[in-house]
């Protein structure tokens, strides 16, 4: 059992904004996810455009474009 739990996660968010990003480390994370997902029977994808309608008008009401703010 943790006792402060605020100073492990400080010392947690401090470890990942000293540690530099390592792109072969990700990329082996990211095969192995993929790997699980087709064990999983998630991919390859039965019809790849299942759903797209449902993507799009979701991204057309998540794409709500503001004014650039000004530099005072």
């Amino acid at each position: 059992m943790v006792k402060r739990p605020d100073l492990l996660e400080a010392f947690e968010r401090a470890q990942i904004r000293n540690t530099p990003p390592d792109y072969f480390w990700n990329l082996r994370i990211f095969e192995a996810l993929y790997e699980e997902a087709k064990a999983l029977g998630y991919f390859p994808l039965k019809d790849p455009l299942e759903g797209l309608e449902m993507d799009i008008r979701l991204a057309r009401a998540l794409n709500v474009s503001t004014p650039p703010r000004q530099n005072s």
